[in-house]
Order: structure tokens, then C-alpha cells, then sequence
């Protein structure tokens, strides 16, 4: 299980594991309603390397880039991922996207999904690898929260 931290403790954290040698590997995302893309997703991303950070959409920045949402507040969504076994640490972010907290943590891997281009993903200039994982297909928050209105 994963613990829920600043970003500075969590600069803190990450350079004590790179001098461990230690591989970062960041992602972010809303996980609004965390379903099973994301635990899939989040799996091949710890797969690759060590220590798993997710960047969270705060609530704010969340509203801006999808009106109406999210559906679960910033607090509960963090308890929630920081509960999975894959994740490692989560910390959220303000703005629209993570550039400036990737641009802190400096990680080995950047991992978003299939529905990102490779050359799209945010922060892929500082990454030393980057990696667009597959997309499920009809597994989505958008999709779960379609189908739930037309109960």
C-alpha cells in the first residue's frame, strides 16, 4: 500500500530511492472511479521499474479539464489508489497537467494510456523512457457513468 504526501516529502522520498537505484516510474490521472482499466494499467506501470508515484488531478483541476466531474472527491480518490498494493505514492496536483511535478521528480518511466500518443504525453521531454500502454476498450469512468444513468 501506498501513502498519500506532499510534493516536497515526496521529492525527499523519491531521491533517497534514486540513490538506492531505485527506477521511478510516474503516472497521473483523475481515477475518478477506479475500475478494472485501471487496476490493469496500474499494474503494467509498476511493472516497470520499482516504485510507482501517481500524479492526481486535485478537484480543481479535475472541474477544469472535464465540467461536472469529479464524482468522487480529491481526498477519496487519494485514500483509494494509495490503497492499492501496485502504488507506491500519490500526491496531487493543481493544474491542468503534472509538467511541473514530473519536471521535480525527474522519473526514469512515464506511463500513461492507450488513448495518449506517445509524442502527446505530457512530460515525455523529461522522462528518460516514455510509454503509452493499451487502451481496454469499453472500460471507462465516462463510460460506467453513462451506463449508470440509464438506470
Amino acid at each position: 500500500m501506498g501513502t498519500t504526501v506532499n510534493w516536497n516529502e515526496l521529492k525527499q522520498h523519491v531521491e533517497k530511492l534514486k540513490m538506492e537505484g531505485k527506477k521511478l516510474v510516474f503516472t497521473n490521472g483523475c481515477f475518478d472511479i477506479i475500475h478494472a482499466g485501471h487496476v490493469r494499467y496500474l499494474k503494467e506501470a509498476k511493472a516497470l521499474g520499482d516504485v510507482l508515484v501517481v500524479g492526481l488531478n486535485s478537484d480543481k483541476s479535475v472541474s477544469a479539464i472535464k465540467p461536472g466531474r469529479p464524482v468522487n472527491p480529491q481526498d477519496q480518490r487519494a485514500e483509494v489508489l494509495s490503497s492499492l498494493e501496485m502504488v507506491d505514492y500519490v500526491t496531487l496536483f493543481d493544474e491542468e497537467t503534472p509538467y511541473a511535478l514530473i519536471k521535480l521528480l525527474q522519473p526514469d518511466i512515464l506511463v500513461k494510456g492507450g488513448d495518449w500518443k506517445k509524442e502527446d504525453i505530457v512530460g515525455s521531454d523529461i522522462a528518460k523512457e516514455t510509454y503509452s500502454l493499451p487502451y481496454i476498450q469499453g472500460i471507462s469512468t465516462t463510460e460506467i457513468i453513462e451506463r449508470i444513468k440509464k438506470l
